[in-house]
Formats: structure tokens, C-alpha cells, sequence
């Protein structure tokens, strides 16, 4: 029943509708580009010789030099570096064995290390202890111990009876 109403209304007044969509004035199209009457002036300027253009160039003097050798660019890349100062038994968590770290950068290591102890003695091991003895900046070991917290693993007994239960917000 639904498709009869929709044709009846899609074919309600058709023809003049038709009629009056022909009779609409259509948009003229842009102008097309004259490509014979500007065809041979446009290749003629681009023959002649331009004399004050030449003259500047001729002022103009370009000194090349050769490119910077492996050396330099190692010296110049070279950055401060020290030891790591931690390393866990068995190859440190399925990792290669680094041994020198950038200063003001942590291995993986030992922010495990650092985020650990801050964890277990927040007293003695202070954001800026943690910065002096890893060579960080002291607002960078200060929101690593911030917003930077290492899994804390509970294992309970079966037979203890104690329950967790998650609260909600």
C-alpha cells in the first residue's frame, strides 16, 4: 500500500513540473580560453632575451663546499652520557643488555627501579633524590613519581576467607 501512495505522489503533476524545469534559464558557461590569438605571443616572450635579468646574474656568485664528514657529524651528535646504574638478573626483562643511557633519560630499568623504591620508602627516596641520583631533571623525577605508580601484586590464600571487593565511584 505504502509503494502505491509513493508513486502516486512521485508522479503527481509530472508534466508541468517537466515543463517548467525545461523552460528554467540554463547558467552560461565560462568563456573558453583563446588559446590561438595568445598561442605565438606567449612562445615569442618566452624567446627574447631579457638583458637586466641577465645582468643580475651575473652579480650573482654561488660557493659550493663539501659535505660534512662522518667525524664532525658524531661530534656534534655526541651528547653527554652515563652508566646504568641497575640491572636485573636474566637479561633485564627479555631486553638487550644497554649500558650507557643519555643524561636526563631513564632505561626501563631503572625507572622500574626508581618508581619501585619511591614506592617502598616514599621517604627517603624523594622526587628530587631520584633526580640527583639518576641525573634527571627535578620536574621530570618529580611527575614521574607523581603520575607513575608500579603494579602493586596481592596474593591471597584460598582458605584466608578474606574477600576484595572493587569499590565503585
Amino acid at each position: 500500500m505504502g509503494a502505491r501512495a509513493g508513486r502516486l505522489l512521485r508522479r503527481f503533476n509530472v508534466e508541468s513540473r517537466a515543463h517548467r524545469e525545461i523552460n528554467k534559464n540554463k547558467p552560461e558557461p565560462a568563456p573558453r580560453h583563446e588559446t590561438h590569438k595568445t598561442g605565438p605571443v606567449v612562445s615569442e616572450e618566452v624567446h627574447l632575451r631579457d638583458d637586466p635579468l641577465l645582468v643580475r646574474l651575473k652579480q650573482i656568485y654561488v660557493d659550493s663546499k663539501d659535505p660534512v664528514k662522518q667525524a664532525a657529524v658524531a661530534e656534534l651528535r655526541k651528547v653527554e652520557r652515563r652508566p646504568v646504574r641497575c640491572s636485573f638478573p636474566g637479561g633485564g626483562l627479555g631486553m638487550g643488555e644497554i649500558s650507557e643511557v643519555p643524561v636526563g633519560k631513564l632505561s626501563i630499568l631503572e625507572a622500574l627501579t626508581a618508581l619501585n623504591d619511591h614506592k617502598r620508602s616514599p621517604r627517603t627516596w624523594t622526587s628530587q633524590k631520584i633526580a640527583q641520583e639518576f641525573l634527571l631533571n627535578p620536574q621530570d623525577a618529580a611527575a614521574l613519581t607523581q603520575f607513575f605508580i608500579p603494579f602493586d601484586v596481592k596474593i591471597l590464600a584460598p582458605g584466608s576467607g578474606e574477600k576484595k571487593r572493587i569499590k565503585s565511584p
